[in-house]
């Protein structure tokens, strides 16, 4: 996500919130239930999102990033395609607690029924930390990488990935007992994530856009009985 930058937060109490709800505005200090009320009477074409309590609006989104989030899109639902039991989104807005409600670019999930730990609400939202979420950082990477990753270490989120476009460097967490830690590349030069078997990414690829490249490499992580053992345990799980 390419994120405001924002001057000194404007605070905001419940007291002025309930006396009017008043349009969004970046550096708004809010609670989560504040900025959804006031986030759902905004233009559709209005992108918002709330992080340690702090409201951030986009800003206009360049080529290149449409470019990069399309091909983290198109790679997550291939993946979902092949195991049933887990879902890809792309820019839903996730309510993860108090202070916090993002729209990530992509996150992927495990549906409850089959032991996930996100949920849907009655309105159709997202609740809770989805286990895998794919940012795209460009002139938000000091966002993506500080506060925005604080805020899903903290929700519980498993894994996240962050592409950062200046660095041209792909950042893959994973969440462990004392919080993040950087995911090494295995011997083969791939990702191989931990709570998706078979989720392999080719980081030279993903850098240059060469989506035949980075597709092959997923493919090769869906050949293996890591995945299908993976599709066979989820099967197994009883819907709820």
């Amino acid at each position: 996500m390419t994120a405001q930058t924002i001057a000194t937060p404007r605070i905001l109490t419940s007291q002025t919130v309930c006396d009017s709800l008043a349009p969004l505005e970046a550096g708004d200090h809010l609670s989560q239930k504040e900025f959804h009320a006031r986030y759902e009477l905004m233009p559709e074409k209005v992108k918002a999102e709330l992080v340690e309590g702090i409201v951030y609006m986009q800003s206009p989104l360049k080529r290149t990033h449409g470019r990069y989030h399309s091909l983290l899109v198109r790679w997550l639902g291939i993946y979902e395609d092949a195991t049933p039991g887990v879902e890809a989104y792309d820019n839903a807005t996730t309510i993860m607690g108090d202070e916090s409600e993002p729209q990530p670019d992509a996150c992927l999930l495990i549906v409850p029924e089959k032991g996930g730990q996100a949920r849907f609400t009655d309105e159709d939202y997202l609740e809770g930390a989805p286990e895998f979420i794919g940012e795209i950082a460009s002139s938000s990477e000091s966002f993506d990488l500080h506060s925005k990753k604080r805020d899903y270490e903290r929700a519980g989120v498993k894994e996240y990935l962050v592409y950062a476009s200046r660095q041209k460097k792909i950042h893959w967490f994973i969440l462990g007992a004392s919080g993040f830690e950087e995911l090494a590349l295995s011997a083969d030069g791939y990702f191989h994530s931990r709570v998706f078997p078979g989720l392999w990414l080719d980081p030279q690829a993903f850098t240059v856009l060469d989506g035949n490249r980075l597709m092959g490499c997923l493919t090769l992580g869906l050949s293996t009985t890591e995945h299908g053992e993976f599709v066979l345990q989820l099967n197994r799980l009883p819907s709820k």
